[in-house]
């Protein structure tokens, strides 16, 4: 499964890349508004990479097709919701992302300048590939998702990124995805050694403008 992406350069011979996963039933164009507010010319210029997911049907929404990384069942949404993960579809979409790593890659920026990123279904696959990605990244950017396959991860993980920087921000009035199903991901995460920082928001399952802010922050810091 090749993904299709739409790419946005801050200015000629970007040095750094950022990903960005977008959530359930969006599309790439769903984070470009976003994007376009993060002032990084400390940075100097950037690639901005917006996947677009394939189309599956989706359980949770009815069976309703839709862009999906992969099936959504209910459980894996609420504190503890371990069970009835679609494993087959992460692990496709897992493929899948890292085809998008590889490319920025071949374009000649190295992975320890590639930021991956995600909103909600995004933020899963964020941490699904980028724990798991044998190169180090610049880090790792989830907002209002979750860790999936959490059981898999001690022994699934990549030894390069162990020392990646995570980014993780939910909404504490989120009714998709509960605030302690993020919480207990980021208390895993933590327990497996990696530096998380964390916000949470009076929002709901969205965005909110001082978490762009934050956001910002952190990316200066990371790739600066």
């Amino acid at each position: 499964m090749t993904l299709d992406t739409i790419q946005i350069e801050t200015a000629p011979n970007p040095t750094a890349a950022i990903i960005v996963l977008h959530g359930l039933g969006a599309d790439g164009n769903d984070f470009v508004p976003i994007a376009q507010e993060l002032n990084l010319s400390a940075i100097g210029a950037v690639r901005f990479v917006f996947p677009h997911a394939p189309i599956r049907p989706v359980t949770v929404n009815g069976g309703h097709e839709m862009r999906a990384w992969y099936d959504i069942y209910g459980a894996e949404l609420t504190p503890g919701g371990k069970k009835k993960e679609d494993e087959a579809g992460l692990r496709e979409s897992q493929r899948a992302v890292e085809q998008v790593i590889a490319a920025q890659v071949a374009s000649g920026i190295p992975a320890s300048r590639i930021v991956l990123a995600g909103f909600s279904q995004g933020c899963a696959m964020t941490l699904m590939t980028g724990l798991r990605h044998a190169d180090k990244l610049a880090g790792l950017v989830g907002l209002s998702g979750y860790l999936p396959l959490a059981a898999h991860t001690a022994a699934e993980r990549s030894a390069a990124n162990a020392n990646t920087p995570i980014f993780l921000v939910h909404g504490r009035q989120d009714p998709v995805i509960a605030l302690a199903r993020a919480t207990d991901s980021r208390d895993a995460l933590v327990a497996l050694g990696y530096d998380v920082e964390w916000h949470d928001y009076a929002m709901p399952h969205s965005v909110c403008a001082q978490e762009v802010a934050d956001w910002n922050a952190w990316l200066v810091k990371v790739l600066g």
